[in-house]
């Protein structure tokens, strides 16, 4: 956990790999590390005070997983909750309770924030420059180097979220609230509240928070695509009740991983019957069939953007007791009353929350630098899902957006420390992807959502073919990430060449 009273735990002058981030990424990262590359150094530096990133951030009501915690939790530690579906204190005690059974937490570097890397091809080395703060708001400088830069800081921005301007947002009489920045006094107990936005964080939002309020409105400009799930996998508890954890563990991530590629699969090959399937589930719950084609039938297919998850059916049942509705329209302006809409109709609001979404942002914000000149990331190509073109010896953890973000973020890992491995067993000094041909372009995240499309093109590209694609298929991943040949697409630096420039002129002679 962090250290108390503004202490910090003494920062090493250098290490062989440093892992940006103490979410549920980086203490994953940290783990693969440990075992698989125990005779390496290693730390974290997380920017803020606590471990968790999005676990421990995100504090709205009703803050819970959308995937399920079999393939969401870590494939070496199985997950022992009573839901499937988790709420995100559950998910935050879990990544403590990892980082401390293996010793993972005396390796993190509290509200140490990354603010420049810079890699010398001479001395094959990163250095970073780190901000350091105390409890008390004060802030020292610092750097240190490292082998192996590894980013787990993923690619929301902590900082700020997606906030539109609303017309007349100062005449509103309530209070607006951004989910990413809670209020831990704000109480909304019979209160009206209207909640502006139709993604996971919306739909996450409006049941919980139906229970204590007068009445929720959810608003939105267009429907999204809604699966109801179980919060509690049946299969699942017959089968850790019948087996020792880590067998159990494994089947039901086995199970769970198949039945969410099946569907995957289905959404894009099929997408007729994919909305057809949707529809009858939500005529289903909600019990008006009207209301599912006008507020719940996007114009987009399903999995052009991310499915919304709602367990065991909790939205669609607070909207059939009127605890909560969904109107799907323009915002013309806020009022003092509320919000008025551009068919006329006013919303009336004592608060206001804009679930308006995230903002992206590349590898924590930090813009490396290869010998002084910056890096431009959109320009660079992704490798295996993983490491960059024109940066060595630098990887970055991007999980999928059809699936489970552990499930690849642990194959990454795992790569890194193959390449780690491979690195030392030949000598080498540094390595970086290089293709051998010209590649196509394309998006790093092929989601048509729009917290995507307002940043992606800041981001590194995808190539046409691989290793240079970035499937959104955990099988094929976990069939060809761990295995081929290294060497035909890294570029290799032995650490005798490199030696051999530093040494002084006088000795080369």
């Amino acid at each position: 956990m962090a250290p108390s009273s503004g202490t910090f735990r003494p920062l090493p002058e250098h290490l062989d790999v440093v892992i940006v981030g103490a979410g549920l990424s980086g203490v994953g990262a940290a783990y693969r590390l440990r075992t698989e590359c125990p005779d390496r150094s290693w730390a974290i530096l997380e920017a803020r005070a606590s471990m968790g990133g999005t676990w421990d951030l995100f504090r709205y009501p009703g803050i819970r997983s959308d995937s399920d915690m079999f393939t969401l939790g870590y494939p070496f530690r199985p997950w022992r909750g009573e839901k499937s579906i988790a709420d995100g204190a559950s998910i935050l005690r879990y990544i403590e309770e990892t980082a401390e059974e293996y010793g993972i937490d005396r390796h993190i570097h509290y509200r140490t924030r990354v603010v420049s890397a810079d890699w010398s091809t001479r001395t094959a080395r990163w250095t970073l420059t780190v901000d350091r703060t105390d409890a008390d708001g004060r802030t020292e400088r610092r750097t240190l180097t490292c082998d192996f830069l590894y980013s787990c800081a993923g690619y929301y921005d902590y900082e700020q979220g997606h906030a539109p301007d609303f017309p007349g947002a100062e005449l509103f009489s309530g209070t607006v609230v951004h989910p990413q920045f809670w209020p831990e006094d704000l109480d909304y107990e019979g209160k009206r509240v209207v909640v502006i936005g139709s993604g996971a964080t919306a739909v996450t939002l409006v049941p919980s928070m139906a229970r204590k309020a007068a009445h929720v409105t959810m608003l939105q400009r267009t429907p999204t695509w809604i699966t109801p799930l179980r919060s509690r996998d049946k299969v699942a508890d017959r089968l850790r009740a019948a087996l020792p954890p880590d067998a159990a563990h494994r089947l039901i991530r086995t199970k769970n991983i198949a039945i969410s590629t099946g569907v995957y699969q289905l959404c894009r090959r099929r997408p007729d019957t994919a909305r057809r399937l949707l529809n009858r589930l939500a005529v289903r719950f909600l019990g008006d069939e009207q209301a599912v084609r006008e507020h719940f039938t996007p114009s987009y297919d399903p999995w052009d953007q991310r499915l919304c998850a709602i367990p065991d059916a909790d939205l669609f049942r607070s909207i059939r007791k009127g605890k909560a509705e969904v109107v799907t329209g323009h915002i013309d302006a806020f009022v003092p009353e509320g919000i008025r809409l551009k068919s006329g109709r006013v919303l009336e609001a004592d608060i206001i929350v804009t679930a308006t979404g995230l903002r992206l942002l590349a590898f924590g914000g930090i813009t490396p630098h290869v010998d002084g000149l910056a890096v431009d990331l959109s320009k660079q190509f992704v490798w295996r899902g993983a490491m960059l073109t024109g940066l060595p010896n630098f990887a970055v953890c991007v999980g999928y957006t059809n699936a489970s973000w552990t499930l690849r973020a642990d194959l990454t890992s795992r790569l890194v420390c193959r390449v780690l491995n491979h690195m030392k067993r030949h000598g080498y000094a540094a390595v970086e992807p290089q293709p051998d041909r010209e590649l196509a372009e394309r998006p790093l995240l092929d989601l048509a959502a729009g917290y995507i499309q307002r940043s992606i093109d800041a981001f590194p590209r995808q190539g046409d073919r691989a290793p240079w694609k970035v499937r959104q298929n955990y099988l094929l991943d976990a069939a060809t990430t761990l295995r081929g040949s290294l060497g035909r697409t890294l570029r290799a630096t032995p650490r005798a060449a490199l030696q051999k420039v530093s040494e002084p002129a006088e000795a080369r002679r």
